[in-house]
């Protein structure tokens, strides 16, 4: 049976127009199946972090703000994502944590959503730091926080909703959710729609633009690859950004910076998004390995993910006792992210049998085991000796 799903396998990878980018990543004999948690190393990115250092700020030093672009780096990097996630350019601006975008975003929403409106509404289901800054945000804003399941949000939202925040993929079972009903939705009650593309961009088509998303962030440390804790990013809706009022104005975010003045000015564009000096060591190295992306569709990225994810599901079928593990992540391709999670009684016990085996993926409380597939770099003998050592692993 075994040779049977090898040599599909085989046959899947020789088809796969994506297999080459593979080389543009540092990469073992390992099955790493953990990119939706921490991506692998482009190879273009040490070199670029060694100029940064010696050259750009060894031998230039501060005549690379202007020089090597460090100063504008925040929104020509944000550019580099625009189309990833359906953006036009000058929406994104790169920079801080994906919690302190939420931040931003979730408390300009609020602003923007006028009086009468004293009501956050959360996804139940969220990341628990979005959860916790949506607590905040509604504190310090006198709203109401309300957690609401996805699906039940059209009628949740109502006259009172100032803004709704929510997580594209579900990160713990991989479900996809219907972002523009969701957004539709949301705005025909009034509110602002906030949507966290972490467990998304880069893996999927996200279309902010088409579907008229207000504010977003994500990470991009996930599937753009960007290195551990790389700086996240906010879009904000080109009609919206002469009014969003950032709740973290800083220096950087002001149309002057130079000038130091006591006044407070937001910058026009996405520039207001901004707080303080850029992390130009991080941001750099997110650039570099956000060149992989040239003349890769993203539409081509999906279709592979959606692939990929079926033929694991197949050859866990195959490889797995029955009754071992259950899948919790959606068949439908629609509702699919781009991981496969498995419910396991053992699960923390299984994946550290699975990383001493050489397939990396990982445990989410308290019985998940969830497999990340990161299409630039994931192939399909990779998913199925991951089923393969799953069934060994737990038989």
């Amino acid at each position: 049976m075994s040779e049977s799903y090898a040599g599909k396998a085989a046959a899947l990878d020789a088809a796969d127009e994506l297999a080459g980018l593979r080389d543009r990543f540092v990469l073992d004999d390992v099955v790493y199946l953990d990119g939706n948690s921490l991506g692998a190393l482009s190879v273009d990115v040490p070199g670029r972090v060694d100029d940064v250092v010696r050259r750009q700020w060894g031998e230039l030093r501060i005549r690379s703000w202007e020089e090597s672009g460090w100063w504008t780096a925040p929104e020509r990097i944000g550019d580099r994502i625009a189309p990833l996630v359906g953006a036009a350019p000058g929406q994104i601006v790169v920079g801080d944590s994906t919690s302190v975008n939420v931040f931003k975003a979730l408390v300009g929403a609020v602003r923007l959503a006028g009086a009468g409106r004293d009501e956050i509404v959360v996804d139940a289901t969220t990341f628990p730091s979005d959860g916790y800054i949506a607590a905040s945000a509604a504190r310090l804003t006198g709203c109401e926080l309300r957690p609401v399941e996805p699906s039940a949000v059209p009628d949740a939202v109502g006259p009172r909703t100032a803004a709704v925040l929510l997580n594209h993929v579900d990160y713990r079972t991989g479900r996809l959710h219907d972002l523009p009903a969701l957004t539709s939705a949301i705005h025909d009650a009034g509110a602002l729609a906030v949507w966290d593309l972490c467990h998304s961009a880069g893996a999927l088509p996200v279309g902010l633009d088409a579907h008229g998303v207000d504010l977003a962030v994500g990470c991009t440390y996930k599937y753009l690859n960007g290195g551990p804790g790389s700086p996240a990013y906010l879009y904000v809706r080109a009609g919206l950004q002469d009014r969003f009022d950032s709740p973290l104005p800083g220096w950087n975010s002001h149309t002057n910076p130079f000038d130091m003045s006591a006044e407070f000015i937001p910058a026009p564009g996405a520039a207001r998004g901004r707080v303080g000096t850029p992390d130009i060591l991080s941001m750099l190295a997110l650039e570099a390995a956000l060149e992989v992306w040239d003349g890769v569709s993203v539409d081509a990225v999906r279709a592979k993910s959606l692939a990929l994810g079926d033929f694991f599901l197949e050859c866990v079928e195959a490889y797995v006792p029955g009754g071992r593990v259950e899948s919790v992540t959606p068949s439908v391709h629609a509702e699919r992210g781009s991981q496969v999670s498995l419910r396991c009684a053992d699960a923390g016990d299984v994946m550290k049998r699975l990383i001493d085996r050489g397939v990396v993926g990982d445990f989410r409380r308290p019985d998940i085991l969830r497999f990340g597939l990161t299409p630039l770099y994931v192939g399909f003998a990779d998913v199925e000796r991951a089923a393969r050592v799953l069934g060994e692993t737990v038989g």
